[in-house]
């Protein structure tokens, strides 16, 4: 037997107590844009969200898509604006926004995962009433904070082994279509599901601590202190608000880790150490 087969062999063993550990668990995980990369990237995700469900995890895949949305808002010659870093999403805004979640960038996630021998299924937050949003200010046009979640389809679906691949488009109380926030719609799904774990997929390594390096865990009152004191800060707040939010909401454990990294889930749920920051109570 080669070293490769024997470390192959010892990486198993030693992941024993954490595939006991999570089976049965729901993950909720936010793909975020940047962090599905290329089709090795995307490939190389849709792997670990089919092993993970393999071994007894229901995974249910949130995911966002802001440089796609940017580069066919562009192709289309659709202008856009912000307010405060926030996208104005206007009626034409509106409609590139979901044919571009609901429809490029779903398909090709639920696409990948079934070409590695999973089951999944796209939806949005409007399918079976799964996410109802309110506006969030009328300056932003049709943009939706979730007002109400309704988790049983995924219940449904995972019970049936099926893994749920959902794009962030709410639907409103009088019929409208509402542009989410991805780790706004994560962390309300994962809280509706009263998920074991909420794993934010980035394209930043965690939360840096005063000395700039990458802090392995942190409690939620330390998360809001290194916000006061402004070591949290552009990006990373409104990722560590949802954090903050979900867990207040009955999710055990949130992690900020980067997506961009080989087999990030995996190595998060299944080793000693983890990836990126975990945040608790």
């Amino acid at each position: 037997m080669t070293d490769e087969m024997f470390a192959t062999a010892r990486t198993l063993n030693q992941a024993l107590p954490y595939l006991q550990r999570y089976d049965g668990a729901t993950v909720v995980i936010k793909l975020g844009g940047h962090a599905m990369g290329s089709d090795e990237a995307m490939e190389s995700f849709a792997r670990d969200v089919v092993l993970m469900r393999q071994v007894g995890v229901n995974p249910v895949v949130v995911h966002g898509g802001g440089p796609m949305i940017n580069r066919m808002l562009e192709r289309l010659d659709v202008k856009s604006d912000f307010v405060n870093g926030k996208r104005v999403t206007d009626a034409a805004t509106m409609e590139v926004v979901e044919m571009v979640l609901s429809g490029q960038v779903n398909k090709r996630i639920v696409q990948a995962i079934n070409v590695q021998g999973g089951r999944a299924v796209g939806l949005s937050g409007k399918d079976a009433n799964l996410m109802v949003c309110k506006e969030t200010d009328p300056k932003l046009g049709f943009v939706g904070t979730p007002d109400s979640v309704n988790p049983e389809i995924l219940r449904e679906l995972t019970a049936s082994e099926v893994i749920p691949v959902i794009a962030p488009i709410g639907a409103g109380s009088k019929g409208e279509t509402f542009n989410v926030n991805g780790d706004t719609a994560a962390g309300a799904i994962a809280s509706a599901l009263r998920a074991d774990r909420l794993l934010l997929l980035t394209d930043v390594a965690g939360v840096k601590g005063t000395d700039g390096a990458v802090l392995t865990e942190i409690t939620a009152g330390e998360a809001r202190q290194l916000t006061d004191d402004g070591v949290i800060a552009g990006g990373m707040i409104p990722k560590t608000e949802t954090a903050l939010q979900a867990m207040n909401e009955g999710v055990r454990a949130v992690v900020i880790l980067d997506g961009r990294a080989p087999n990030a889930c995996l190595l998060e749920l299944y080793t000693e150490h983890g990836a990126g920051t975990l945040i608790k109570g």
